[in-house]
């Protein structure tokens, strides 16, 4: 059901960053090494979680799916 309403792709596009008070203050080199120091301690735990999962699924397969069927042949 066509409208007839104009599209907006004759209009210029505006990012976020388009106006100043959406753009975070700049912070000095001090502060971003201070920032940075710790590394990145929160992506290296969610990645050792999601590891310890899989692993763990994999356990809980070879042992409730696997090992019961006994040998192949």
């Amino acid at each position: 059901m066509p409208t007839d309403e104009p599209h907006h792709i004759d209009q210029p596009h505006h990012t976020a960053a388009h106006l100043p008070e959406h753009v975070a203050s700049s912070i000095g080199s001090d502060e971003a090494a201070e920032a940075l120091k710790k590394g990145p301690r929160g992506a290296l735990l969610i990645a050792s979680i999601a590891v310890a999962l899989l692993f763990l699924g994999w356990l809980a397969f070879y042992f409730f799916l696997f090992i019961p069927r006994g040998p192949i042949g």
